[in-house]
């Protein structure tokens, strides 16, 4: 064993434990209250961790820090070692906020028949303790074991708790997922044949992989990246490996779909930067043209789709779509800035992408139906769901003041000055952001009231003819509870987030400092110089 640190097992064990724990609890209040402590502590264990992380240390060299490792499979090499930097401590803290207000938000959604939410509670806890495996491991093997388990909670998630065709979408997912981790699964094992060809002695140490990483030729290196490559870039989503999420965003719980958009998608451009530049760097280089492309590509195409979208959950799948090219393309410009930026992109689209998932959850449970056409003058009966959604819609389109301009500007500048045409082409997703964004709030939000959920809803008549996709367990009692605004639960749910939209819109700092040393470290291990000369706060 070596390293004395055991804050990241426990980070690892808490929310694992308390899924194990909940699950069983047959008391619906007791297991939803023990679900939601859970979550705090875990809250409270990350901000511990936040401020035991030393930005200094990771300034002077420290690639990881709290670090703890222990010999696990001897005859394979595989160490069970945890340890962190700025990447995976800021993606540890956007986890560790969304669950507690996925869970909040949950607290009275309407299940399918026979499933409960000890049940439902018990498999986010799941997937939270899983994903603190994934940005935490330092040994590469254990990061795949994470990364395999982490599709089982989401898996059932999606196929014990979604809508219609959650079946065919958990499927799809699952199938995607697993097909991508079988490639990886291949480059992992070749990352060991090489390494012990080249060191003596087999490992799947990151450490001891990215010291011998610029000493193999090129061509080991593109097949090894592509392993990986394709396994992220199926999680990430990139065109064209996209397609599992449209269907899955809109098929999955809302609180699942929070996570899924939120968190569990970063894992993807998380992979390239801890795993893709720092241990094939020739490969990296070499193929970047090909991902910059794949990356705008999926900013127009998604922005296209996203304004074309009738389904309020597909939308939001295909506004993730667009987005994630752009962080794509931060990764693969190759500077410290794109770098930085790239990373509190993932941070900020977590939090207004979640947010807008809310809050078109809000809007289904309300009137019982993801069409957009089912809805429309919103802001006359629900005024503040209807501000709060105008909120969640301008961050996602990166207004300036709000958390996601100061990263999509920071991704902008940092990649013109090596690849000046994509990031041009690229600016052209800035004007479909604000097409599909401002439209689809005129549409839902703004006019007369009109649509067959809002009528309904506030007893104008039942609305649920052909082509309408309204839930019937919903439309039996809506016309009892009108279209009510904002509760004060709601409230308390979102208020977190509109808080970190502005404050992040306007002091990025503190978690830019937290991000820096760590991406002029990969900038540094890719072996290229920063044509920037330096980050900006």
């Amino acid at each position: 064993m070596s390293g004395g640190s055991v804050l990241l097992v426990v980070l690892l064990l808490v929310p694992l434990v308390g899924a194990a724990l909940v699950g069983p609890i047959k008391d619906q209040a007791t297991a939803k209250w023990s679900a939601v402590v859970v979550s705090v502590v875990e809250l409270v264990l990350v901000v511990i961790t936040w401020f035991a992380y030393s930005v200094p240390a990771a300034q002077n060299g420290a690639r990881f820090q709290l670090e703890l490792s222990v010999e696990w499979i001897p005859a394979f090499g595989t160490r069970f070692a945890l340890g962190i930097d700025g990447f995976a401590l800021v993606m540890l803290a956007i986890t560790a906020v969304l669950v507690p207000i996925v869970l909040a938000f949950s607290w009275n959604e309407k299940l399918p028949e026979g499933r409960t939410q000890g049940g439902f509670f018990s498999l986010i806890l799941a997937t939270q303790g899983l994903l603190v495996g994934v940005f935490a491991a330092t040994d590469v093997f254990l990061f795949y074991v994470f990364f395999e388990a982490m599709l089982i909670p989401m898996y059932f998630l999606i196929g014990r708790f979604g809508g219609p065709r959650r079946q065919y979408a958990a499927v799809k997912f699952f199938l995607y997922s697993l097909l991508g981790g079988l490639i990886m699964l291949a480059s992992v094992i070749g990352l060991y044949v090489v390494s012990g060809n080249k060191l003596g002695q087999g490992t799947f140490t990151w450490v001891e992989l990215q010291k011998m990483a610029a000493s193999l030729p090129e061509s080991t290196q593109i097949w090894l990246f592509l392993g990986f490559f394709v396994a992220f870039a199926i999680k990430a989503p990139l065109v064209p490996f996209h397609t599992w999420l449209p269907d899955a965003g809109a098929e999955a719980p809302v609180g699942a779909g929070v996570l899924l958009v939120g968190v569990l998608d970063k894992v993807g451009t998380f992979g390239f930067l801890r795993y893709c530049l720092p241990l094939f760097p020739l490969a990296s280089q070499k193929l970047a043209p090909l991902v910059l492309t794949l990356a705008v590509i999926g900013i127009l195409y998604g922005g296209l789709l996203a304004v074309g979208q009738t389904d309020m959950k597909r939308f939001v799948s295909y506004t993730s779509i667009a987005h994630f090219g752009f962080i794509a393309l931060g990764i693969f410009a190759f500077s410290t800035q794109s770098f930085s930026g790239s990373v509190l992109y993932m941070v900020n689209h977590g939090i207004s992408t979640g947010m807008l998932f809310i809050v078109v959850g809000l809007v289904i449970a309300r009137g019982g139906s993801r069409l957009v056409g089912d809805y429309g003058g919103v802001h006359k009966v629900a005024p503040l769901l209807a501000g709060v959604f105008l909120l969640a819609g301008l961050s996602s389109l990166a207004l300036p003041g709000t958390n996601s301009f100061v990263s999509e500007f920071l991704v902008l500048l940092g990649s013109f000055p090596r690849q000046p045409v994509y990031t041009i082409l690229a600016t052209v997703g800035i004007i479909f952001a604000a097409l599909y964004v401002l439209w689809m709030y005129q549409r839902t939000m703004q006019g007369p009231l009109r649509g067959n959920a809002v009528l309904a809803a506030l007893g104008g008549g039942r609305g649920d003819g052909p082509g309408t996709m309204i839930d019937p367990a919903v439309a039996a009692d809506r016309g009892a509870t009108g279209f009510p605004d904002l509760s004060k639960r709601e409230i308390g749910v979102l208020t977190p987030l509109v808080v970190l939209i502005l404050v992040l819109g306007f002091l990025p700092g503190p978690v830019l400092d937290v991000i820096n040393p760590t991406a002029a470290a990969t900038m540094s291990e890719v072996g290229l110089a920063d044509p920037v000369g330096g980050v900006s706060r």
